[in-house]
This record gives structure tokens, C-alpha cells and sequence, in this order.
């Protein structure tokens, strides 16, 4: 379907002149149909949720998919006033800010190095990162649950935090390497010619222009953080260190038979990660054009 907009411009006289025509094309109706229907299969589990959390759990079983009549705020307000509650956002906070810093400072010095030096073998460190990707956690579970121990940093926020971060790593460093590649080589050697050392040039130059890419990966690995659940079933044993995700499961073995009250909580529980991710999905965008461009 195309819509064309014809622009005019009005003359001295008072007669409209027409400037150009500038041709708006819409994509066929398929294609907003099937986005539309990918969209509402993604939110309605989230609102429904949401939703839920302001009903009573007559309501939730006289009509499952119904709206909340009256609603109710009373379940919201019980799990704010719950100090668990609580104590599980701050676990998950350290927990994902501790992930986000050690990724992104680690990534960023690792993928400079890969993008910037001419080394022997830089090629397959890099294959080796980015094979990473396709080692998920579950499989390592077992092994790293022994590692951690050997450590003694089983049932401490350490003791997930230090993997989630060797987990977020490898994304980390294949975006961030086409960023620091594209940097053009006359930039450094300029700087160099001014004075700069390579430290001062990585803080001065590499950090602000590769920015985009850095905002990009912070945001992966934090809501990769929040959301990890895995870890922290094997790893966390002490209810005053357990993470969002743990808190929920938790509290709905507690109240398994209050139904509203398990969705206020796990509303809760999410929306500090959808809030963030939607504050920042124009900047996850960006970084991610910028690494494919790179």
C-alpha cells in the first residue's frame, strides 16, 4: 500500500505551488498482522500476570482470563511490606550491578586488546570467546558447582557473581570488539604524537567513542543477572541471600494457595528488568547496529 503526500507551497500572489511529491510506503498488511500477533503473544503473559496480582483468588477461579472486579491493592501492598521481599531485591541488585561491572570492565579491556594488537593466536582467542555462546550454563553446572566449592564461595553472592560474569563475557567481547576495530588507527597515532600513553588513550578515546557498544552490554549482562535463576538454585542455600528468582519460587511454595498474592510478587519481581530494558532498548539497538556495522 502506498500513500503519497503531495507538498505545496503557497506564492507572493496567494496560489499554492505544488514542491514535490514524496512517496510513503507501507509494508503489506501480513507483515503488521504476524508482528501484531508476535506482540500480543509476548505482553499478554506479562499482563496477565500483572493483572492477576490485583485480583482475589475467588476471582481467579469463577473466571481465569477475566479483569479484576473489584481491584484489588491489597496483594501488592502485603509483598512490599514483606521485608523477604526486600531483602531479595537488594541480593539481586548486588548481584547484577557486581555482574554488570566485572563484565563490562573485563570485556572492554580483553576486547581491546583482540581489536587493537597484532598478536599470534588474537584470531583464535577470539574463536574461543566466541564459541562461549553456545556453552549455556546448565551444562556446566556440575563442574562449577565443584569449582565453587573448592573455593569456599559456595552460599555467597561471590560465588554467582564471578560466573555470571565469565557467562556474559563472551556477548560482551563480540560486541564490543567491532566497536573498538572501527576506531581509525590516524586517531592513536595522533594521540600518541601529542603525548598520550595507551592507557590514556584506551580512558580518553576508546571508552567515549565506544560508548554505544559498552551502554549495550551493560544492559545485556544486568538483565541476564537479575533474571539468572540457575546458579543461584545450586549455588545459595540461605534464605537471607537468596535473588528475585529464588524469592519468587520460595514464596509461592509458601502461599501456593494464595494465587493473587504469587502474581503480585512475581509482578514485583520483574519490573525492575522490563523497566530498565525499556528505558535502554533504543540504546540496545544502537549498539547493536553499531557491532554488525563494525
Amino acid at each position: 500500500m502506498n500513500t503519497r503526500v503531495a507538498i505545496q507551497a503557497v506564492t507572493p500572489n496567494g496560489s499554492r505551488r505544488r514542491v514535490r511529491d514524496s512517496g510513503v510506503k507501507w509494508g503489506s498488511p501480513a507483515v503488521y498482522l504476524v508482528a501484531l500477533v508476535l506482540i500480543a503473544i509476548c505482553i499478554t503473559p506479562v499482563l496477565y500476570i500483572i493483572i492477576g496480582g490485583f485480583r482475589t483468588n475467588s476471582q481467579i477461579t469463577l473466571d481465569p482470563s477475566g479483569f479484576p472486579a473489584p481491584w484489588q491493592f491489597a496483594n501488592y501492598g502485603d509483598v512490599l511490606a514483606s521485608s523477604e521481599f526486600w531483602v531479595a531485591m537488594v541480593n539481586s541488585t548486588i548481584s547484577a550491578v557486581g555482574t554488570t561491572v566485572g563484565a563490562v570492565l573485563l570485556g572492554l579491556m580483553a576486547s581491546y586488546v583482540i581489536a587493537r594488537y597484532d598478536f599470534g593466536g588474537r584470531g583464535l582467542m577470539y574463536s574461543l570467546f566466541a564459541a562461549g555462546l553456545m556453552f549455556p550454563v546448565t551444562v556446566a553446572i556440575t563442574p562449577l558447582y565443584i569449582l565453587i566449592r573448592n573455593l569456599g564461595l559456595v552460599n555467597s553472592l561471590a560465588g554467582i557473581i564471578l560466573p555470571q560474569i565469565a557467562f556474559a563475557l563472551p556477548m560482551t567481547i563480540i560486541i564490543l570488539v567491532p566497536f573498538l576495530r572501527a576506531i581509525p588507527k590516524e586517531l592513536e597515532e595522533a594521540a600518541s604524537i601529542d603525548g598520550a600513553s595507551r592507557l590514556g588513550f584506551f580512558w580518553r578515546m576508546v571508552l567515549p567513542l565506544s560508548l554505544p557498544g559498552v551502554i549495550t552490554v551493560g544492559i545485556l549482562a544486568f538483565v541476564g543477572a537479575w533474571n539468572g535463576y540457575m546458579l543461584p538454585l545450586f549455588i545459595l542455600s540461605d534464605q537471607s541471600l537468596f535473588t528475585l528468582p529464588l524469592g519468587v519460587q520460595n514464596f509461592a511454595s509458601q502461599y501456593s494457595v494464595d494465587t493473587a498474592r504469587v502474581l503480585a510478587y512475581t509482578s514485583l519481581s520483574m519490573l525492575p528488568a522490563l523497566v530498565f530494558f525499556s528505558l535502554f532498548e533504543r540504546r540496545i539497538v544502537g549498539g547493536l547496529t553499531g557491532a554488525v556495522k563494525g
